[in-house]
């Protein structure tokens, strides 16, 4: 998923700049917000933010241009929401294109949009749509990090598709998304499951941080 340094136009990397740093910045709001109401949400912070750094380390060539691997990205969007994620996700990539040299500074943006944003906003619909319908938390979480995982590679596709539409821009998108579902799919429902059984861990070690940050009910807590 990662777009390499260099690969995208100018003009489309402003253009993902600019509507990731307004996501950011509410998304660090919203950290402090969590901090200051509950000191033991830094932990789970940063064991959100590891859990991103390794597993979207893993990477394989895909796509020319960018490459395949889980995101990691489910699990933070399940405790905090899309904004805080995509703050993690501003440090997970930043230290893989230095560091790594996997992704780019001038892709920063196209990156975060689709890792860090547009996955986990539709991991976190999958997660409250679930919920809501009184599904489980371990399958609520098996789902959301298959979609957050799924749906930052349909992001990426269109970010590719709208720099080099070709002749026809739908055809271009269905040809990069077909290569990438290919590896895809299988490592998203990988994802989905190593979520889930992180998940379960933190749930059954310390419900109780988990009620204070609203993803789980006191009555769950209690059953555990």
């Amino acid at each position: 998923m990662h777009i390499m340094e260099g690969y995208l136009p100018p003009m489309w990397c402003a253009i993902w700049l600019i509507i990731s740093a307004v996501v950011v910045i509410y998304g660090i709001m919203q950290i402090k917000k969590y901090t200051a109401e509950n000191d033991e949400a830094m932990p789970l912070l940063a064991l959100s933010g590891a859990f991103m750094f390794i597993l979207s380390s893993l990477k394989m060539p895909s796509v020319s241009g960018s490459c395949s691997h889980p995101c990691g990205n489910g699990l933070g969007t399940a405790f905090f929401g899309p904004a805080v994620t995509a703050v993690l996700s501003v440090i997970v990539l930043l230290f893989q294109a230095i560091l790594l040299a996997h992704g780019g500074l001038t892709t920063l943006g196209a990156n975060i949009f689709s890792m860090g944003i547009m996955g986990p906003v539709c991991g976190y619909i999958v997660w409250v749509a679930l919920r809501k319908a009184n599904v489980s938390a371990s399958i609520s979480m098996f789902f959301t990090a298959f979609v957050a995982d799924l749906m930052t590679y349909i992001t990426t596709s269109v970010e590719l598709a709208l720099a080099f539409p070709g002749a026809d821009m739908g055809a271009t998108f269905a040809t990069f998304f077909g290569i990438f579902a290919i590896t895809q799919i299988p490592l998203a429902i990988a994802e989905g499951l190593l979520s889930t059984v992180i998940y379960n861990y933190i749930e059954n070690a310390r419900p109780d941080i988990l009620v204070k940050l609203g993803v789980i009910s006191e009555q769950e807590a209690g059953a555990n």
